[in-house]
């Protein structure tokens, strides 16, 4: 693995030509407008085949970066990356935008993004090096296994259960909504270790190799067509103690560190769905972006893109400075998914009936796909409505919400 990139300090001008230089290398310049039929897709909408090849070249793509210099910018030569700072990677993010890149599944971004840097953060020396440089370069996959049926977005009331017998640890339950779970390799496990502490201090989490015995996956097929989402069944799963992620019953901690991430993630580094230049391109393309409301509704979205992006630049600038993720990730994801919405009610508007049924006309019912994945976002990484929880207990010394 040889970075393209000097380890001496590098300017942001030098690092954005040589960023330049090296994409010219490896990508063909290109964007929606000129690829084809657009995808607005927010979740996606493939056969197990399709989805398995879109995940090799993600994974091969990542790997690239991380060995190019590109892919870890502000990891540490030790992890793989060339150590620089947040604002260097702002500028590989923008100018790789203007290039046609394999499209990051979402299990190579929960890896990348939320895994890796928890293990980072908060594993053993030893998980640390078997787990996070493998992850960085998405060599193996790790999907999220946090949520139940019965618990909805009250993680703290999870009921799956871990139960110690010497130096192994016997796991039975249920997780649902695990995004990319049938495509990875290992799962990082919240369980309820001990029914008699208080909800939030009773669990601990592990890292479970998905091809163990007794560990059961079942796709969810979407609205949407796809079947991203999974159930996860645990049945009499062995689990050896050197798998658990932090000190016993701190379970709550690693879910709090990776859903800080996962805000994070939600809030600008997912490239889901339609964006505010598609929704430009469409207005100019119907003749209306001359209009006075379908301007305003264009500088809406442009306005809270901008706010979102500002968000990712002081998260991304705390967390380099070592501080652990807080509410700024929960104003983040609230600022995103809501204009996740607001893209799709413009689009939508914009269109008519047009958006309705798939009449051959290019980059129209393209955007049902925005409109229909959309309401997933409100859900996925913590509800909106807990987001808004997290904000005003935390942010803002709020009462908490009677449970």
């Amino acid at each position: 693995m040889t970075s393209t990139i000097d380890d001496t300090e590098v300017g942001i001008d030098e690092f954005d030509a040589s960023c330049t230089a090296w994409l010219e290398q490896h990508l063909e310049r290109g964007s929606k407008e000129n690829a084809g039929e657009p995808s607005y897709a927010i979740f996606h909408n493939h056969t197990e085949s399709e989805e398995r090849a879109l995940i090799d070249a993600a994974k091969a793509w990542q790997s690239t970066r991380v060995d190019a210099g590109f892919g870890a910018i502000t990891w540490s030569p030790e992890w793989g990356g060339p150590g620089l700072s947040a604002s260097h990677e702002r500028v590989y993010v923008s100018r790789e935008r203007e290039y046609r890149v394999p499209e990051r599944h979402e299990t190579v971004l929960v890896t990348v993004e939320l895994v890796a840097p928890t293990i980072h953060l908060l594993g053993t020396e030893d998980q640390r090096r078997r787990f996070v440089t493998p992850f960085l370069r998405a060599d193996e996959l790790c999907c999220q296994l946090f949520s139940e049926p019965g618990a909805g977005s009250d993680l703290a009331g999870l009921s799956t259960k871990a139960v110690r017998d010497g130096d192994t640890w016997i796991v039975n339950g249920q997780k649902v909504w695990s995004s990319g779970a049938q495509f990875a390799e290992w799962g990082l496990l919240i369980a309820r270790t001990d029914t008699t502490a208080a909800k939030h201090r009773g669990m601990t989490a592990f890292m479970v190799p998905m091809d163990t015995p007794g560990v059961d996956v079942r796709p969810i097929r979407q609205m949407s067509g796809g079947s991203t989402f999974n159930e996860v069944f645990f049945t009499d799963v062995h689990l050896s103690d050197s798998m658990r992620l932090g000190e016993e019953g701190q379970g709550w901690n690693v879910a709090l560190t990776t859903l800080g991430f996962e805000r994070n993630s939600s809030a600008g580094i997912v490239s889901a769905g339609g964006s505010g230049t598609d929704l430009l391109r469409l207005a100019r393309r119907l003749g209306i972006d001359g209009d006075p409301l379908v301007r305003q509704k264009l500088a809406d979205v442009a306005v809270y893109e901008r706010a979102s992006a500002l968000m990712v630049a002081r998260y991304a600038e705390r967390e380099l400075a070592g501080h652990v993720p807080g509410v700024e990730g929960s104003i983040g994801k609230l600022v995103w998914t809501q204009n996740l919405k607001r893209i799709g009610d413009a689009a939508a508007s914009f269109l008519g009936p047009k958006i309705l049924a798939d009449t051959g006309e290019a980059d129209t019912f393209a955007w049902a796909e925005h409109l229909l994945g959309a309401p997933g976002y409100r859900i996925a990484g913590g509800s909106d409505e807990i987001q808004r929880n997290i904000i005003g207990e935390r942010g803002l010394g709020l009462p908490r919400e009677p449970r």
